[in-house]
């Protein structure tokens, strides 16, 4: 990969930010994008940040490209919609029977991510996609309801606790359409959990996050990317 040097943007899954044992999330140092940058003997410089949507990564990058100049030959690889399909877990609680809408729609998030990628090709910089590592439903439920939110109220809402897999998964479907509409390319984290008979012992206790071997597996894929489309993104 003739690439030197790769920026990344995202949540706190490209941060690197695990639950750790007492329950507080922490980073790690291997983290995917560290162990690969690495492992490719790249660059990295990584602006991902815990809680971050679309809408925050979009100032994170405008403020970014402010500062650098045209670099021919860096890479930017992009992984949001975690944080932007999630919903007000509270305010359902509290009043099932009104209108919620997530953090970020899908119409918005699509034309959002549109604009980041235009603005990063503008500055020389090729930006490539990140799938949504797949979430374990009923234990992101338990954990995000685990202080005391009315769980029945919400499952009421929900129809199903399923659908908070389904949800989040149509946010990731999302990305790949939006690499088809802007021939962007899209490494499929998703799928490397996908291909695991359990792909849950990959993720922390809150069912959300990627644990070590979790990163590993993202490791892995993005090394696997990199080797596949080295025209591409070279």
């Amino acid at each position: 990969m003739s690439v030197q040097e790769v920026c990344l943007f995202g949540d706190s899954i490209a941060r690197g930010v695990i639950l750790d044992a007492q329950g507080a999330y922490k980073p790690i140092k291997e983290c995917f994008a560290s162990l690969a940058a690495k492992e490719l003997g790249i660059a990295l410089i990584n602006k991902a940040r815990f809680g971050c949507t679309i809408t925050k990564g979009r100032e994170i990058i405008e403020h970014f490209l402010d500062r650098i100049g045209t670099e021919a030959r860096r890479l930017a690889f992009l992984e949001f919609g975690g944080n932007d399909c999630d919903f007000r877990w509270d305010q359902i609680s509290a009043d099932p029977k009104a209108e919620h809408l997530p953090a970020t729609t899908p119409e918005h998030f699509s034309r959002m991510y549109g604009e980041v990628i235009q603005q990063l090709r503008k500055k020389g910089l090729r930006p490539v996609l990140m799938t949504l590592p797949p979430l374990d439903a009923e234990r992101y439920f338990a954990w995000f309801t685990r202080t005391g939110l009315d769980q029945k109220a919400i499952l009421g809402w929900l129809g199903d606790v399923q659908f908070i897999y389904r949800w989040h998964e149509s946010y990731s479907s999302a990305i790949w359409e939006i690499g088809e509409t802007w021939q962007v390319p899209v490494a499929d984290i998703r799928k490397a959990f996908l291909e695991q008979r359990n792909y849950s012992r990959f993720l922390c206790r809150d069912g959300i996050h990627p644990n070590a071997e979790g990163h590993q597996l993202i490791t892995s894929e993005i090394i696997k990317f990199a080797k596949e489309h080295q025209e591409k993104v070279a």
